[in-house]
């Protein structure tokens, strides 16, 4: 894909006191009318994105942008057309949004995005909304059933909600048997475990998706599960980043960012380079690699979602 957008759109991601997400249906004459879309307009000439975001949300929506921060970018190519969007968070704004140009406006909670129907280059956005900024990785070297399930009930009840089930000393009965226990136990609390295991795992015991190894990613030809279920990759390159965009993965952990000990012989990529991959990459990109939670705005400030650790996350 060419990544030299043509049109240069800002977005803005604007969430209510309740944490739902303001989306608003593009007129019908319009390219892919009819779709819901995130607010924002083109940014004109001599206009910087922040500038282009204030104006777009005062004409589309009435309201005064106070505070908002970069998010991510999404580059995507229609039959007729290259978009870059320009996706910002809008953490404070003034007044009373309402579609001033009596476009339909609605207040939706993350979860519920996926009954809307959005073009395409959205889609990305609409993933990230939904994903949190701290991605856990369980994993053991002794092969503890019962200290793996007491690892993710303390991660839950420290307010994690999206976890990997690594645990690479298992053998395949006990993997899914902990698989089985974890789904029983967390789904019903919305907490999203993947399994690090092939993918019609996640069928057989009702978690809520899989995170692929780079080689089973780079062995695939399409997306393993549907789309309401997660898939998820780990990537160390562009290569495999592009692979993951090309089946249609959710999100991807891009790593080593930095020297971690459990990897010593690997080269870290550096905040820097790992922040030209994710702007590349239009996918929600987690840090991994030496992450603790003081990395985290040091992650988002390079573009990423968030952070991912396995013992990063042990003691903060």
């Amino acid at each position: 894909m060419d990544r030299q957008a043509g049109l240069h759109v800002a977005v803005g991601l604007i969430r209510n006191a309740a944490g739902e997400l303001l989306i608003a249906r593009r007129p019908e004459h319009l390219h892919q009318g009819g779709l819901w879309e995130f607010p924002g307009g083109k940014v004109e000439p001599g206009e910087t994105v922040r500038e282009a975001l204030r104006r777009e949300l005062k004409e589309e929506l009435a309201i005064t942008v106070e505070d908002a921060s970069p998010w991510l970018k999404i580059h995507h190519v229609y039959p007729e057309r290259q978009v870059l969007l320009d996706v910002w968070q809008v953490h404070a704004f003034s007044g009373t949004p309402f579609g001033v140009e009596d476009q339909p406006i609605r207040w939706v909670a993350a979860g519920e995005l996926p009954r809307y129907e959005f073009p395409p280059a959205n889609r990305p956005i609409v993933t990230a909304a939904r994903l949190p900024d701290r991605y856990a990785i369980v994993d053991d070297e002794i092969g503890d059933v019962e200290a793996l399930f007491r690892k993710l009930q303390q991660l839950v009840e420290r307010g994690f909600r999206l976890i990997q089930l690594r645990a690479k000393q298992l053998d395949e009965g006990a993997y899914r048997e902990l698989a089985d226990r974890a789904s029983t136990y967390f789904r019903p609390q919305a907490i999203a475990v993947l399994l690090n295991a092939e993918p019609e795992l996640t069928l057989r015991t009702g978690t809520a998706g899989v995170h692929l190894t780079s080689a089973r990613l780079m062995a695939l030809n399409e997306r393993p599960l549907s789309a309401d279920l997660w898939v998820a990759a780990s990537c160390h390159n562009r290569e495999e980043l592009r692979q993951a965009e090309r089946i249609g993965v959710d999100f991807v952990v891009l790593s080593p960012v930095l020297a971690t000990p459990s990897h010593p012989e690997a080269s870290p990529l550096g905040w820097s380079y790992f922040g030209r991959l994710v702007e590349e990459t239009n996918l929600p990109v987690f840090a991994l690699g030496g992450m603790k939670l003081v990395d985290l705005v040091e992650a988002k400030r390079h573009g990423a979602q968030g952070i991912a650790a396995i013992r990063g996350f042990c003691g903060e």
